[in-house]
């Protein structure tokens, strides 16, 4: 709902100053058929640089070396071929991973010099009619990718890849399913266990994130953002926004598990409370409806991430993240605590309460916080690759892990993991 209803007296002052103040403007977010997004933004000139900033703007070139395995078409571009709609997903990232490293100035032709190695698999575009993933035959594929690298070349041998990373961008990560309890009941691919996994899970003490991995946020086409920017002027008149499932009736047909009930607690809570704006259609305005919001709702669903969590920051919309333990992308850069607002699972029936609590200086401050370009940059993947961008922060993370340790390297015909061991069906060829 619009911020028109009568508020409670304590929100009138933080809406009038909401409603006046100079917003993020969305018109310096430039795209063209030559340059992917420019993220500007004039109000952030002259401003002192954080630390987190200044970590985010850090050039991976001269830092480290990768090699990219060379595959059979049958493990990248053949699926792709098969599915266009794998370039558009949230999982998209391993594709353009691999296109922007076949191009980067980190790469090198020469497997002896490298500091890692890059498995170029697509484990994500065996897409259902609605254009989700179906990550069923997703180990098997895992599994032939590396026994070809193992066998073809024998950088992975050496190591038991443990100087190799992996983009797995699936709801749990390797874990390989979208349902919590089947990924825990699986765990992470046993062949994966020495590897750097890059992912877009994140979740603290759970058995689908393993240490080491490097979480990025979920892939949101950039060119997709750019057509739907509304003029800088427009005020920020919706309280808090939120379109999507708040139940699951096919998955979840006695309710309470998807989201581990938090978002049938926001429907049941607040669908009738005028500072909610919440609906599960997905209109055609949703991104210029970001745009005029204030807060945009952030809660799990089956996994606790989503692409909302990007859209929210790219648009100036502060996230209101409801995901106990959750690892949000590039934590150990993006000040995540400055820009977002993090609310318990269990509190979500006071979200009211927590969101006006909120003083007009707060707000505004996490808003200033948001404008900073580094970090709107951070949470994409534009083709082509710009500084700072989502490619450079996952090429910094791998950077911050040189030198390895000398142990990760096993003496010849030492062997560490177990090939047989995961459920029978992962075993049948690929």
């Amino acid at each position: 709902m619009r911020m028109q209803t009568p508020l409670a007296l304590p929100l009138r002052s933080m809406a009038a100053a909401l409603r006046h103040r100079p917003t993020v403007r969305p018109s310096r977010l430039r795209y063209s058929q030559q340059h992917s997004p420019i993220l500007h933004s004039s109000s952030g000139r002259g401003r002192k640089p954080t630390a987190s900033s200044d970590t985010l703007r850090d050039d991976p070139v001269g830092r480290l070396k990768v090699y990219v395995y060379e595959l059979p078409a049958r493990y990248n571009q053949d699926v792709v071929d098969k599915d266009e709609r794998c370039l558009a997903h949230m999982f998209a990232a391993e594709i353009f991973l691999h296109r922007f490293l076949l191009s980067s100035p980190v790469r090198t032709l020469r497997p002896e010099e490298a500091d890692w190695f890059f498995t170029p698999v697509y484990t994500t575009c065996d897409l259902t009619k609605n254009g989700l993933p179906l990550p069923f035959d997703s180990p098997r594929m895992m599994r032939s990718a590396i026994e070809f690298i193992s066998t073809a070349w024998p950088y992975w041998n050496r190591t038991e890849g443990a100087d190799h990373f992996f983009v797995v961008p699936h709801d749990f990560g390797a874990c390989f399913h979208y349902k919590e309890e089947k990924a825990i009941q699986r765990g992470i691919l046993p062949i994966l266990q020495r590897a750097t996994l890059v992912q877009t899970f994140g979740q603290r003490y759970h058995v689908c994130m393993q240490p080491g991995s490097i979480v990025i946020p979920p892939y949101a086409p950039p060119a997709r953002i750019m057509a739907h920017l509304i003029p800088p002027s427009t005020p920020r008149s919706i309280f808090a926004y939120f379109r999507g499932l708040f139940y699951d009736i096919g998955n979840d047909p006695e309710g309470g598990y998807y989201a581990r009930g938090a978002r049938a607690s926001i429907w049941e809570n607040f669908k009738n409370n005028p500072l909610f704006d919440l609906s599960t259609e997905h209109p055609d305005t949703y991104y210029e409806d970001m745009q005029r919001s204030i807060f945009c709702l952030c809660p799990l669903g089956w996994a606790p991430w989503s692409p909302r969590l990007v859209e929210a920051v790219v648009f100036g919309c502060i996230p209101v993240i409801i995901a106990d333990d959750i690892v949000l992308p590039f934590a150990d850069v993006i000040p995540w605590k400055e820009i977002g607002v993090f609310v318990a699972e269990n509190d979500v029936p006071k979200l009211d309460e927590i969101l006006t609590s909120l003083s007009a200086a707060e707000v505004l401050e996490k808003q200033k916080a948001l404008e900073d370009v580094s970090i709107k940059q951070a949470m994409l993947f534009p083709q082509p690759s710009l500084p700072n961008d989502g490619f450079h922060q996952i090429l910094n993370g791998l950077a911050r892990k040189l030198p390895h340790d000398p142990s990760i390297y096993l003496q010849p015909g030492i062997r560490v993991l177990n090939w047989t061991a995961g459920p029978p069906a992962d075993m049948r060829p690929w």
